[in-house]
C-alpha cells in the first residue's frame, strides 16, 4: 500500500462554504415563546402581521437593490428586540432568502437572552477583526443566521464609527452573501450609537410602543433618521387593538 501519510482534511469553511460552516444554532422554545418570539412555529396568527412585513420589507429592498437594515426604537422598552426576530423568523421561512441578524444594540444585548442562546460570542470582538464568523455567528437552518451578543461594550458609539467595524462588517457581508442583513440597534434618543452606525446601512425601521411612546419623540426621530439614510417604516407595538381574522 505504501507508507504515504493520509492527507489532512481541509478547513471546514474551504469544504462547505462560510456559511455552512457556522455553528448550528440550538434555541430554546420556551423562552422564544416566553419572549413572543411567534414566527419561530408560526404557533400564533398574529405571525401573519410579521409575515406581511417580511413582504413588504423585501419588495423595497429588491426594487431598490439595497440589503442592509437597522432596526432601532425611539425609547428604551418599545420592543425592537422582539420585532427584529420574529421578521428574521419570518424571512427564514422565505426559502429564496438568506437573513442575518446582528445584535448592535452593544449597551444591552439582548438577542442571545431572548432565545437562551449558550455561549454567545463577543461582538465587541468581531468588529475588532478579534474574532471570526465561527465564534460570532450562529446558523439556523438553510438561510438564516444570527450574530447574538454575551456582554456589553463600553464605548460603542467609537466602535461602531470605526473603520475596523465597517471592515468587519464588509468582510461577513462578503464571506456568507446574504440577502438581507438586519442590525437590532439601540433605542435612539438614548444614545449616538444609531446615528453612528446609519452609514453602513440602507434604511432603517423605527419601533414605537402603543400608549407608550409619543407622537413627538417618533417626529423627532423619524426627521433624524431622514437626514442620514431612507425610513423603510414605523412598526406600531405592543398595541391591543387586533383585526378581526378572515376566516382563515
Amino acid at each position: 500500500m505504501g507508507d504515504r501519510s493520509p492527507a489532512l482534511p481541509e478547513p471546514l469553511e474551504i469544504v462547505r462554504g462560510a456559511w455552512e460552516g457556522l455553528p448550528p444554532l440550538v434555541i430554546d422554545h420556551d423562552a422564544a415563546a416566553n419572549n413572543r418570539i411567534i414566527t419561530l412555529n408560526r404557533s400564533s396568527p398574529a405571525h401573519a402581521a410579521f409575515d406581511m412585513m417580511r413582504t413588504k420589507l423585501l419588495r423595497l429592498l429588491r426594487e431598490n437593490n439595497w440589503t442592509s437594515v437597522a432596526i432601532t426604537s425611539a425609547t428604551p422598552a418599545c420592543g425592537k428586540t422582539c420585532i427584529a426576530l420574529n421578521l428574521a423568523f419570518s424571512l427564514a421561512n422565505q426559502s429564496d432568502c438568506r437573513t442575518v441578524l446582528v445584535d448592535l444594540d452593544l449597551r444591552r444585548p439582548q438577542i442571545g437572552k431572548s432565545l437562551a442562546i449558550k455561549n454567545p460570542g463577543s461582538i465587541e470582538s468581531f468588529l475588532k477583526g478579534d474574532a471570526g464568523l465561527r465564534e460570532t455567528f450562529f446558523r439556523y437552518g438553510d438561510n438564516l443566521a444570527l450574530a447574538p451578543n454575551r456582554q456589553p461594550v463600553q464605548y460603542p458609539a467609537e466602535l461602531l464609527q470605526s473603520a475596523v467595524a465597517a471592515h468587519s462588517i464588509q468582510d461577513m457581508r462578503q464571506e456568507i452573501e446574504p440577502d438581507v442583513v438586519l442590525y437590532d440597534l439601540p433605542p435612539m434618543l438614548s444614545t449616538d450609537d444609531v446615528l453612528a452606525f446609519l452609514p453602513n446601512v440602507d434604511g432603517v425601521i423605527l419601533v414605537a410602543a402603543s400608549d407608550q411612546s409619543t407622537i413627538s419623540e417618533v417626529d423627532i426621530c423619524e426627521q433624524a433618521l431622514r437626514e442620514k439614510t431612507n425610513v423603510l417604516g414605523v412598526v406600531l407595538n405592543k398595541s391591543q387593538y387586533s383585526h378581526e381574522q378572515y376566516g382563515y
